[in-house]
């Protein structure tokens, strides 16, 4: 059933979580989101891949996990209004699940409260294995039947370093390059949500994330 988000109050338990951050979506290179911009089209169709090196959230380890966020985005992201669906990965026992959604959600507030307020609709929650190994933008994100994404950098001079952004709208770790990369292959089925997509050959960004917070 579809649910609209809303920012609950915080509970009295914090977050540290650190990793990377991965978007795969319809829009060209660079990514206009990043650079506080509308998306091409003036609508995006994305997939934002968190993969949690290291971190807990109100004191439950949540590190090696994965979740996504694969949205319809009706405008600039920053002004909301996301109709989003969320994998959480299957690897996660009870209480790391329950505890990635806290966080996720905003119930635990700080920076992701902010961030889940940019969400106008939560369409479901699965449990799903999530494959998630990419670096510096190269490499395969893969939910079985649902979403497949296989990107590559690009190169920007001929000695092969990848081009990269810094200090973009969406920067959380001061100074960390976002590598600009492009999809050989992108696509969501779920039909059952009202998302299917294909769009080969677009935007691919990836860079270091951390998120903290305690109240």
């Amino acid at each position: 059933m579809a649910t609209t988000m809303t920012t609950p109050a915080a509970t009295k338990a914090g977050y540290r979580l650190e990793g990377t951050m991965l978007e795969i979506c319809s829009c060209a290179v660079p990514c206009p989101c990043f650079l506080g911009e509308d998306p091409d089209g003036n609508e995006c169709f994305g997939v934002i891949a968190f993969k949690l090196e290291s971190g807990q959230a109100r004191g439950v380890d949540v590190s090696g996990l994965s979740l996504m966020n694969v949205a319809h985005i009706p405008g600039n992201a920053l002004a909301g209004g996301w109709r989003s669906v969320i994998l959480v990965d299957s690897a996660a026992d009870d209480d790391q699940y329950a505890a990635l959604l806290d966080a996720f959600s905003g119930k635990l507030g700080g920076p992701l409260a902010d961030l889940a307020g940019l969400v106008g609709e939560v369409v479901a929650v699965e449990r799903v294995p999530i494959s998630h190994e990419a670096h510096q933008v190269e490499g395969r994100l893969q939910v079985e039947g649902m979403v497949v994404a296989e990107i590559a950098p690009i190169q920007s001079s001929p000695d092969g370093t990848t081009a990269t952004i810094q200090d973009s709208a969406f920067t959380t770790v001061k100074g960390a390059p976002a590598y600009l990369g492009k999809s050989r292959r992108y696509r969501v089925s779920m039909p059952q949500h009202g998302m299917s997509w294909s769009h080969d050959g677009q935007n691919a960004i990836q860079t270091a994330w951390k998120m903290e917070f305690e109240p």
